[in-house]
C-alpha cells in the first residue's frame, strides 16, 4: 500500500464508518475493514477497479466525485478519504466542500508539486517534471490540478475548513507533523496529508 495510504489508517478511529472517494482497487478499504473493523464504503471513477474491489467483498460502487457527491446527506460519515484524488478531479474546490459536507473529518492526500526536487527539475530542465509521486508526462497525467501543500491550506481556508492536522511524507515516506513552519513543509514534503473539519 502506497505511503500516504499507510499513515491515513492510522488516522482513522476503529468502528467507525469511512467513505473513500477515489479508492482505486480498495487497498484502503480493505485494510481499515480487517484491522480496525470499519464500515468501508467507496466510490471508484474506473469500472474495472470497481469489479476488482467487489471480488474482495468491499461495498463499492461506480460514480463520479465530481457529480455523484452531491446525492450523500450531510455528515453521513464519520470519515471521508480523498487520497491523492483531490487533484484529479475537474472541480478540486466543490468536491472537497462536498466531502466535508458529507463527513464528520476528511483526510486528503495531495502530492507536493512545490518540493525541491520538482522546482529544480523545472529550473534545470524546463521540463514539467517527472518523479516517482508524479510519475507521468504533462500530457498523459491523471492529474489535472497541480498544487502545493501552501496551495492546499489556502483552499481549505477559503472553505472555511478547520485543519486538525497535518503532514507531510519525505521521499522515504516518514511523516513529519507541522504546525507553523508551511516553508519547509512546501519544500521538503513530497505528500501532504491533511485532517478536516467543518462545522
Amino acid at each position: 500500500m502506497r505511503n500516504d495510504l499507510l499513515k491515513i489508517a492510522s488516522l482513522i478511529e476503529p468502528k467507525t464508518k469511512v467513505f473513500d472517494i477515489g479508492c482505486g482497487t480498495g487497498a484502503l478499504l480493505e485494510q481499515l475493514a480487517r484491522e480496525k473493523n470499519i464500515d468501508a464504503r467507496g466510490i471508484e471513477l474506473e469500472s474495472s477497479r470497481v469489479s476488482e474491489c467487489m471480488a474482495k467483498g468491499l461495498s463499492v460502487i461506480q460514480g463520479d466525485a465530481d457529480t455523484d457527491l452531491k446525492n450523500y446527506p450531510d455528515k453521513c460519515f464519520d470519515y471521508v478519504v480523498l487520497g491523492q484524488t483531490v487533484q484529479v478531479t475537474k472541480h478540486p474546490k466543490d468536491t472537497l466542500a462536498e466531502a466535508l459536507r458529507i463527513g464528520h473529518k476528511v483526510i486528503v492526500s495531495i502530492p507536493n508539486f512545490g518540493h525541491w526536487r520538482n522546482r529544480v527539475y523545472l529550473i534545470t530542465r524546463g521540463r514539467m517534471p517527472v518523479t516517482k509521486q508524479l510519475s507521468y508526462e504533462w500530457y498523459n497525467t491523471p492529474n489535472i490540478h497541480f498544487c502545493t501543500i501552501k496551495d492546499f491550506i489556502v483552499l481549505c481556508e477559503d472553505l472555511g475548513a478547520t485543519i486538525e492536522q497535518k503532514y507531510y511524507l519525505d521521499s522515504a515516506g516518514n511523516a513529519t507533523n507541522f504546525n507553523g513552519n508551511r516553508i519547509l513543509a512546501n519544500l521538503f514534503g513530497e505528500i501532504g496529508i491533511f485532517v478536516l473539519s467543518k462545522s
